[in-house]
């Protein structure tokens, strides 16, 4: 079973980091990834200046699970819009383009990828608004 949870400790997410080759930023929040108990991937993002940014979500080398990658990405945006910030930025490498398409990022008009979630996240009787 695929699980996505907040890293709770700066050692667990360094540790995350290094399993995926990718620098560890310790000013930022983590999740992990687990398919069976066993760790698959690390994301992470931090907030600043009224919005969220996401730095990296990616697997451990060789494996290929879209879903892992996507269900990471939403929880990060999720969080996110929870915290009352409903706009994010992501870095242009933070994932294959596919992965950040899905999750909801596009290109503004700065040509940065950016996600707007208003009513991203809303309940049964919200719809998203286009």
């Amino acid at each position: 079973m695929l699980e996505i949870k907040p890293i709770q400790s700066k050692e667990e997410q360094e540790a995350a980091c290094a399993r995926c080759g990718i620098p560890y930023k310790a000013d930022m929040m983590a999740y992990s990834a687990k398919d069976n108990d066993n760790f698959i991937g690390v994301a992470q993002f931090t907030m600043e200046k009224g919005a969220g940014y996401i730095n990296n979500i990616t697997l451990i080398e060789g494996l290929d699970d879209f879903e892992a990658l996507f269900l990471m990405g939403r929880a990060m945006l999720n969080f996110i819009d929870l915290c009352g910030i409903h706009q994010a930025y992501c870095a242009d490498d933070a994932a294959e383009p596919r992965i950040l398409t899905a999750i909801g990022f596009r290109r503004n008009e700065e040509n940065r990828l950016f996600a707007d979630m208003t009513h991203m996240f809303g309940g049964c009787g919200e719809k998203h608004s286009s």
